[in-house]
């Protein structure tokens, strides 16, 4: 299938006022993220613990704020996780040692039960072990005076909380009532269920911390990959072609990653471990986009020699306008779709994408392009200009000789 054959759009004449586009979403990056002390980075590049929680109902985000700060927990930010309707929020506080891993849970669930609610004179069965809701469970008149062996109580007891865990109910159950499909569990169990536990409103599903050191290094380790890509393609491209190739390649690939790390400060996104593995897809893919057009730009040249340096790019650009086309749009809708419905562990990775195909697409044709004829033409002002005053110095010399 061919598409756009025989085009002959002029890419390059508007080159001013993309290029000038270019350095307006750049400087509104760059001022963005001094504004702001930097990017917002994730738990991976930042010291402390992430608690990811679940609910019954969508959370109340400010009621849930003012309980942490009540708590003493100030540092703390909310962000709504995976798909809305899965109602679960990850909770970023900033602790210093894994030490006080334990303590910062218990603050996060004691400031969620003071907000949402919870019975002190009961285990929430949302949160408990499986030992802790054995002896309850061994407490009560109904099973102490069962047949029921303590194994058996403590069996009986993984097995609720395996069936509370399972995927779709994942952590949350809406009532005692669905238990007495498992076995074992009869009217006499559910009755001390209710009586010694109650249904909490939410449950902590995952608690992950990272240290100080490890998130300075994963920050370096980050910004050092990026720029190891980028050496790499200036490397290989300077190889294959001429070096002010590798140049022009490598500063629209760099432009690429600027812009895209603005759109994420301009937006408020965390920029994670995920979003820096999408900024490296991003330089392979828009590396490989420019050197396709490059390609065709050097066998243009031996082609057309006669035709000058302008309209040859602009000829090449036309040459593989099906071909870009058709990878980029077909990628970037596949990108669109991770954003829209990916759900929230994507959406950084998404977004990066979205926001790069965009941006890499446009830079190899508005920016790799226009270098690549600033500097031909500069070789070719350099060629064309006079030799060297020395040589008229020397023949006034003969002249004084002669004499």
């Amino acid at each position: 299938m061919q598409i756009f054959a025989n085009t002959n759009y002029d890419f390059l004449g508007p080159k001013r006022y993309f290029i000038g586009l270019s350095l307006l979403l750049a400087a509104a990056g760059i001022t963005s993220l001094v504004l702001k002390g930097g990017p917002h980075y994730g738990l991976d590049f930042r010291s402390g613990m992430q608690v990811q929680v679940k609910f019954q109902q969508n959370p109340p985000l400010d009621q849930i704020r003012a309980a942490l700060q009540q708590k003493g927990l100030t540092g703390a930010t909310l962000q709504p996780y995976d798909r809305p309707e899965t109602n679960q929020l990850l909770i970023a506080l900033e602790i210093a040692a894994e030490g006080a891993l334990d303590r910062g849970r218990a603050a996060v669930t004691e400031a969620l039960q003071a907000s949402l609610g919870s019975d002190p004179n009961k285990l929430d069965f949302h949160g408990a072990g499986a030992q802790t809701l054995a002896d309850r469970l061994r407490n009560h008149p109904a099973v102490s005076q069962s047949s029921l062996t303590p194994e058996q109580v403590q069996k009986l007891a993984q097995d609720l909380l395996t069936y509370r865990d399972t995927p779709p109910r994942s952590g949350l159950i809406k009532n005692f009532q669905e238990l007495g499909s498992l076995p074992g569990v009869n009217a006499a169990i559910i009755s001390a269920l209710q009586s010694e536990t109650y249904l909490g409103q939410f449950t902590i599903r995952k608690v992950g911390f990272v240290g100080p050191k490890v998130a300075k290094d994963l920050q370096r380790k980050a910004l050092l990959a990026t720029l190891y890509a980028l050496a790499g393609m200036l490397v290989y491209i300077a190889f294959r072609f001429e070096w002010i190739y590798g140049v022009a390649a490598v500063v629209a690939v760099f432009h690429d990653v600027l812009i895209t790390v603005g759109f994420f400060s301009l937006f408020n996104k965390e920029v994670s471990l995920t979003v820096i593995a999408a900024l490296l897809t991003l330089v392979g893919y828009s590396m490989n986009d420019t050197i396709v057009i490059f390609d065709r730009i050097r066998e243009n040249l031996k082609l057309m020699r006669r035709v000058e340096l302008e309209p040859l790019i602009n000829t090449s650009i036309n040459q593989t306008l099906g071909r870009t086309v058709l990878t980029s749009g077909l990628t970037f809708l596949t990108v669109l779709s991770l954003f829209l419905f990916g759900g929230e562990v994507l959406n950084g990775f998404s977004f990066a994408l979205v926001v790069g195909i965009i941006i890499g697409t446009y830079s190899t044709m508005f920016v790799a392009s226009p270098i690549l004829i600033w500097w031909k033409r500069q070789a070719e002002r350099r060629r064309a200009a006079p030799g060297p005053v020395l040589v008229e110095k020397s023949a006034d010399r003969r002249k004084v000789a002669g004499r």
